[in-house]
């Protein structure tokens, strides 16, 4: 395993914000926020739809298609940010007087990833489709476009993943990302895309009288936004400033119990109170259990569960997703052995592990190899690749084609990296796709050496040897009186933090007083700052069992978070430990 070093982030002044504590300006500030704007959370903050490219034929088509009351198909993904921008399409779409408008996700292991011309042909088969909506999906299936455009149904792409060389032909495309669009928050999600394109409908419908002229009630579409708090933490994209108050607004109504039965449901399954959830939640709570879904069996069972309005069906749904991911959790770790088993074979010192990893096994899960490649770039520090087959082969052959899933470092765009392969050896990767944390692939099996040549070459190449050296940025040292609970309710509320604004992590060093093992994998501690005479309790989860626990050890550096434990209706500090070295 990659040893983390220590690095504080660069010292920046804290302003002098009237409306914000001094430790919340100094940690916003060290986050890249420069004025107390970018704080704001209510929604007449949020950046304008006009600025997104392809909104206006967009709504063109939206609005002639509830005019005319066509068949409405929305074909989403097999993931929690697909799911969440299905049902919100679905909702809103009906909310707003589409009396024809239904679903389609494409199982993974049947007609793969995007608006493929599977897929098209199974809608056309069983749901007649007038328009086809794309949500978290669409800007790279040209096949798909054109096959529905040769059968006489119009498309509209929604998306936020980067478009390749050329954009589909569709009927119009509303995606941040494509050339031209001066839409400055480019990092907004699936379910954010679909979410500003629907409003900006309602606000036209408004305009030219469609509720009144009906007697529809204009429909809230901040109701929908505890979907987009969802999808976005789980999708894992940066929380820009806009992207934070869609999140902050949904975590909001997911406290107040303002939200969707089927995520109550999912928090009820997972033993947790929706009132006190923090953005981390959605990420590890929820989104797993609704991911499970699309991993192993199909995403509508995730979708249905966000979709019903009966708590009841809610909850019997959230069971089964509840299970599915209990399944998923076993698999992922057999593979995760079976990854490490074979890493381990090669022998490789801490100097010898290459630029990239590519890994392979004929009988690993397709729906899980996401996960396992994220958990062995956490263990090495590496961008990794995991392959399994596109589909199960016959006893005794080899898969014709493999699917693989990609995950990377900070500075390591991988899908810039998949590109730059894909260019210098035409025909080694059939297809790919994805941001720069995370892609996906496919490529023939007999390909697999070749390209595993050609990537870990690409990187030793082209990424600097530092980037491989895995590192733990922390906020510096909390005063003796910073350790209280209204100060960890002060970092809890200054969120929402996720991916690209971390939650504070401090460092310090402490008197160890006494340390407890837990389940055998955790660690319960009890502290001491050197200069207070406050007992603080610790807790490190999943610790090194060869390091810890350590009698001999009287005094800890560590790296933690400033937490709150609820026990029995109290709220009592707590440190929770990210690295701790014995001094």
């Amino acid at each position: 395993m990659t040893a983390r070093a220590w690095r504080r982030r660069d010292a920046v002044a804290a302003p002098a914000w009237p409306a914000v504590p001094p430790l919340l300006a100094r940690l916003y500030a060290t986050r890249g926020v420069r004025s107390p704007d970018e704080l704001a959370s209510t929604l007449a903050a949020l950046q304008p739809a006009a600025a997104l490219h392809g909104l206006e034929p967009a709504l063109a088509l939206l609005e002639r298609a509830l005019r005319e009351q066509w068949r409405i198909l929305v074909i989403g993904d097999f993931d929690a940010d697909g799911a969440t921008s299905t049902v919100l399409a679905l909702l809103a779409l009906r909310a707003l007087g589409a009396a024809h408008a239904d679903f389609l996700v494409p199982n993974r292991f049947t007609y793969g990833y995007g608006l493929t011309p599977g897929i098209v042909a199974e809608a056309l088969a069983s749901k007649r489709p007038d328009l086809i909506i794309t949500v978290d999906n669409g800007i790279a299936s040209h096949e798909g476009v054109q096959a529905a455009q040769a059968a006489g149904v119009r498309v509209l792409v929604t998306d936020h993943h980067l478009p390749g060389d050329s954009l589909p032909p569709a009927d119009a495309i509303v995606n941040p990302n494509q050339p031209g669009c001066g839409f400055p928050s480019k990092h907004l999600a699936g379910v954010g895309v679909v979410f500003y394109v629907l409003s900006a409908l309602r606000t036209r419908l408004r305009v030219g009288g469609w509720f009144a002229g009906r007697g529809l009630p204009e429909p809230n579409m901040a109701d929908y936004l505890d979907l987009v708090a969802l999808g976005t933490v789980a999708d894992v994209v940066p929380l820009d400033a806009n992207n934070r108050l869609l999140v902050s607004q949904g975590l909001a109504r997911i406290r107040a119990g303002r939200c969707r039965p089927g995520i109550t449901a999912l928090f009820r399954v997972a033993e947790r109170d929706p009132g006190r959830l923090v953005a981390s939640d959605l990420g590890f709570v929820v989104a797993p259990r609704l991911n499970a879904a699309g991993r192993l069996d199909d995403m509508s069972e995730g979708i249905l569960c966000l979709l019903t309005d009966s708590p009841e069906q809610a909850l019997r749904m959230a069971r089964e997703l509840d299970a599915l991911n209990q399944e998923r959790r076993d698999i992922e770790s057999g593979m995760q052995q079976e990854a490490l088993a074979a890493l381990q074979a090669l022998r490789l010192g801490d100097d010898q592990v290459p630029a990239g990893l590519v890994l392979y096994d004929r009988h690993w899960h397709q729906g899980v190899i996401g996960i396992l490649a994220g958990r062995i770039k956490e263990r090495f520090h590496r961008p990794v690749i995991a392959f399994a087959p596109a589909q199960a082969p016959a006893y005794g052959e080899e898969p014709a084609e493999l699917k693989g899933s990609a995950r990377s470092i900070p500075g390591v765009h991988v899908r810039d990296v998949l590109d730059t392969v894909a260019t210098r050896h035409p025909g080694l990767i059939t297809r790919f796709g994805g941001h720069a944390m995370a892609a996906g692939l496919s490529l023939p099996a007999a390909n697999l050496p070749a390209f595993r040549e050609a990537f870990t070459r690409m990187l030793a190449e082209q990424v600097a040897p530092e980037l491989f050296q895995a590192e733990l940025l922390t906020d510096g040292e909390l005063q003796p009186a910073d350790f209280t609970e209204a100060t960890a309710r002060q970092l809890r509320d200054g969120g929402p933090w996720g991916q690209a604004f971390p939650e504070p992590l401090f460092e310090g060093e402490f008197l160890l007083l006494e340390q407890r093992l837990l389940k055998d994998k955790h660690l319960k501690l009890s502290l001491c700052h050197p200069d207070s005479n406050r007992v603080l309790d610790g807790i490190a989860f999943n610790i090194d069992r060869e390091r810890w626990p350590n009698p001999a050890c009287r005094r800890v550096r560590l790296a933690y978070r400033l937490d709150l434990n609820h026990f029995r209706g109290m709220e009592t500090l707590q440190l929770r430990i990210e690295d701790m070295i014995a001094v």
